[in-house]
């Protein structure tokens, strides 16, 4: 009878096998779990080196607006970082939708470039209010800072106004938002703005105001339907002019700024769209704006800044010893321009990049038509501080500045009844009361003068 066949060989050979496999298996799960931790630490690095380069903190900004900015990096980080918010999302598509959209029968679509400027934030929120879309579109650069720009965008977002941030060179940005929404008007306050600015940097001057328009333009002659277009031009365009007051009939071919030149290039550039591609276009000649939530490179905000720290002031006089003065407009007054001017643009003519009839095209000046003496101006922040100012009168140098503006309204009054109502004095003492709100000072200013923020939805 044969004998069993041996198997203790077969099973010690499976118990060695078995060995190899747990050994490989626990080296295979060491190097797996190595691999992990050293790709996360990577991770980590690289999106904290990431954070910290692209979003520093404004050092420059007072505490509290710091940590305002520092937010709005950290939440645009995370958004761009872990998806949804980033452009071209979905979740960004529906806040853009959403903001464009008119809320009254028949209300305009307007993207508002600029819409975190002065002018741009109050026009914003008076068509907001009013029931039409609207969508905002701004880069938040650092010309003056960047913190009150951002408590703007706050305030807008608390009415549902997205902005979008980007800038006006981004030509893909603007065909997305095109692409999203069929606007129907835009109204551009988007600007490289201070006449004095441009002899530091004058590049940044031809790329927003030339370069930047030109693109804005491009955009929306392909657009279909394409929009109505009102635009910010400037006062400074009459640069040398000596006929008073100044009409849009006066010579315009004399500018004593590089601000003004490429103001001046804007209007050319916007009859020359006109006539080639259909587009309606309306230009504003903006005159002096001041109010609440205004620019701080303005002389009636820096001299409120210098005059409660006790600084001294520079007031200019001409060459000939007379003093400067300027048609001082307030915001209220130029906002019911702008509205008045987008209610009355008639449609764009042309049709994919192709003009298909004549179309719109006009030029208006907005101001005050009543020039103030800039020591006057000072006169005036003195009584509402209650503070003695420290002038220095000097000869105005040349640095592009001119020694007088004042406004003829008439041809606005007629084509859409523009027609300003508030004198300087007025308008100072609610720039005043929101200046002491939003920085919280406690300065001896007139009683008559609280110490509350003023929001522009309640003067625009």
């Amino acid at each position: 009878m044969a004998s069993p066949p041996d198997k203790s060989k077969t099973i010690k050979l499976e118990r060695y096998n078995s060995y190899i496999r747990r050994v490989n298996s626990t080296k295979l799960l060491n190097a797996s779990s190595k691999l992990l931790f050293r790709a996360t630490i990577l991770v980590a690095l690289i999106l904290v080196f990431l954070f910290t380069f692209n979003y520093p903190p404004l050092n420059s900004s007072p505490s509290s607006n710091n940590n305002n900015n520092n937010n709005h990096h950290r939440h645009r980080f995370l958004s761009s970082a872990f998806g949804g918010g980033g452009v071209g999302g979905a979740s960004w598509e529906k806040q853009v939708r959403h903001s464009s959209t008119p809320r009254r029968p028949n209300g305009m679509s307007v993207l508002v470039t600029g819409a975190a400027g002065f002018v741009g934030s109050h026009c914003s929120l008076a068509l907001k209010k009013r029931g039409d879309g609207v969508l905002g579109l701004d880069n938040f650069n650092s010309y003056y800072d960047p913190s009150l720009k951002r408590a703007r965008q706050d305030l807008l977002s608390k009415h549902q106004i997205f902005i979008v941030e980007g800038d006006l060179n981004d030509t893909p940005l603007l065909k997305k938002l095109f692409d999203v929404v069929p606007f129907t008007h835009i109204l551009h306050l988007a600007a490289q703005a201070g006449v004095r600015y441009a002899m530091q940097n004058p590049q940044s001057y031809v790329a927003s105001n030339i370069a930047g328009f030109v693109n804005l333009l491009e955009v929306a002659k392909a657009a279909n339907p394409q929009p109505s277009i009102v635009w910010a031009s400037s006062s400074s365009v009459y640069g040398l002019n000596t006929q008073n007051p100044f009409s849009e009939l006066h010579r315009t071919d004399q500018p004593a700024s590089l601000y003004a030149a490429t103001k001046k290039a804007g209007e050319e550039i916007a009859h020359t769209y006109n006539h080639i591609y259909g587009l309606s276009l309306t230009g504003l000649r903006f005159f002096t704006v001041y109010g609440p939530w205004g620019r701080p490179d303005m002389a009636y905000f820096f001299f409120t800044k210098d005059i409660l720290q006790g600084k001294g002031i520079d007031v200019y006089q001409t060459q000939d010893g007379k003093e400067v003065a300027r048609d001082f407009t307030y915001i209220d007054d130029v906002v019911k321009g702008c509205v008045g001017a987008l209610d009355t643009a008639e449609k764009s003519t042309g049709s994919g990049g192709k003009k298909r009839g004549p179309a719109q095209l006009r030029i208006y000046n907005l101001g005050n038509t009543s020039p103030v003496p800039v020591g006057k101006l000072v006169g005036i922040l003195e009584s509402l501080l209650n503070v003695k100012a420290k002038k220095h009168v000097i000869k105005m140098p040349r640095n592009g500045d001119v020694p007088y503006t004042h406004a003829n309204v008439s041809l606005a009054f007629r084509d859409f009844g523009y027609k300003p109502t508030t004198d300087l004095a007025s308008g100072l003492r609610k720039f005043v009361k929101w200046y002491v709100g939003y920085y919280g000072i406690q300065p001896r200013v007139k009683k008559e003068i609280p110490n509350s923020s003023e929001q522009p939805e309640d003067s625009a």
